[in-house]
C-alpha cells in the first residue's frame, strides 16, 4: 500500500511547527486532487511523507505525523479508531488560531499589540491543540451550521448535518447520513440514518481513563439532553433527558407475560431494537423492545 502526503507547515519564529496542511494525499488507489504547492515565507516549510500501511499502526512521533493522520481521517481515507493516535497530544503544540493563521503562544502578545496600533484586523478564534476542520478539509455533501464546533480529524460522511450546537471531536464522526445536534466525543461513531438530539452527549475515550469505544448503530434516536455511556445497536431510542452509563440499573422487559429482569446497562451494550425510557413515577430506567423505526428527512440530508 502506498501512502504519500505533500503539505505546507507553518512555523513559529523559533522553528516550532504550528500546523501542517496536506492538500496532496495519495492513499493506495485513492487520492485528492493534486495541486502544486509552494511556500511564501521563511516561516513555512514543505513536508513530504511516504508511508506504508505499518506506519498507520505506529505511534505519532511529531506534529507532521499528527496532522497527516488527522487529514487521512477527515478526507475519509481511513475510519475513526483504525489508526494509532498514541502520542497525539504530546506532539501537537497549543496554538493561537486567528484569522491570520496559527500563531505561537509566545508570539501572540506582540502580534496583538502590532494589530491594535495598526489596522486592528487580528482576532483570535481559539487557543487549542486542534484547529477547525474546515480550515483544512471541506467534506463533500455535508452541512455544518457552525464550523468552529467540528475539529480536524472528524470523519463526516455524505449526508451528515451538524446543527449549531452539534460538536464532533477528532477520531469520531458519522458513518452515513446523520443529524448531529449534540456532542460526538472522541472515538465515537454514529451510524447511518441516526439522530443525536439537541444537547445530547456520547461518552468518549479522553476523560476519566475510559478506553471503551462507543458506537451508535443505524436508525437510532438519542433524545434531546440524553446521553449514552454504552454502545447502541441498530434501531434503538433513548428517551429525552435520560443519561445511561455502563452501571445504570435497567429494568429489562421483554414482553407483558414475563417478569422483569434487572441488569446493568453494560450488559445491553451493542444490542439492537431497544427503547430506553424512565418511569416518571418510580424513576426506574426501563428497556423494552422498540417497535418504532427512526427515519431522517431525506430532503434535509441530501446536502448536494
Amino acid at each position: 500500500m502506498k501512502i504519500h502526503g505533500e503539505g505546507i507547515a507553518n512555523k513559529s519564529e523559533s522553528g516550532q511547527i504550528l500546523d501542517v496542511y496536506f492538500p496532496n494525499i495519495e492513499f493506495d488507489n485513492q487520492k485528492t486532487e493534486f495541486k502544486t504547492i509552494k511556500i511564501t515565507s521563511n516561516a513555512q516549510e514543505i513536508i513530504m511523507l511516504d508511508w506504508s500501511k505499518n506506519d498507520l499502526d505506529e505511534p505519532i512521533k511529531n506534529a507532521a505525523d499528527a496532522y497527516f493522520k488527522l487529514h487521512l481521517i477527515s478526507n475519509r481515507f481511513v475510519l475513526p479508531n483504525t489508526v494509532n493516535l498514541d502520542g497525539l497530544f504530546e506532539c501537537l503544540p497549543n496554538v493561537v488560531w486567528t484569522n491570520k493563521g496559527p500563531i505561537s503562544i509566545d508570539e501572540i502578545e506582540l502580534r496583538l499589540k502590532e494589530s491594535k496600533s495598526g489596522k486592528n484586523d487580528l482576532y483570535i478564534r481559539s487557543i487549542d491543540k486542534f484547529p477547525c476542520l474546515t480550515d483544512y478539509v471541506v467534506p463533500k455533501k455535508v452541512r455544518i451550521a457552525d464550523a468552529s464546533r467540528v475539529r480536524l480529524g472528524a470523519y463526516l460522511s455524505a449526508g451528515t448535518t451538524v446543527m449549531h450546537e452539534g460538536f464532533i471531536n477528532f477520531n469520531a464522526g458519522t458513518l452515513g447520513k446523520a443529524m448531529i445536534e449534540g456532542r460526538v466525543s472522541a472515538g465515537v461513531v454514529i451510524g447511518n440514518n441516526s439522530d443525536l438530539g439537541g444537547g445530547a452527549s456520547t461518552m468518549g475515550t479522553l476523560s476519566g481513563g475510559n478506553d471503551t469505544k462507543i458506537s451508535i448503530g443505524e436508525n437510532c434516536l438519542i433524545g434531546a439532553n440524553a446521553g449514552v455511556g454504552i454502545s447502541l445497536g441498530d434501531n434503538c431510542i433513548v428517551e429525552a433527558g435520560l443519561y445511561i452509563t455502563a452501571g445504570t440499573k435497567i429494568n429489562l422487559t421483554k414482553d407483558k407475560n414475563e417478569s422483569p429482569l434487572i441488569v446493568k446497562a453494560r450488559d445491553l451494550s451493542g444490542k439492537s431494537n431497544l427503547l430506553f425510557i424512565r418511569d416518571s413515577l418510580t424513576g426506574m430506567v426501563i428497556a423494552k423492545p422498540n417497535q418504532k423505526k427512526s427515519n431522517l428527512n431525506k430532503e434535509l440530508h441530501s446536502n448536494d
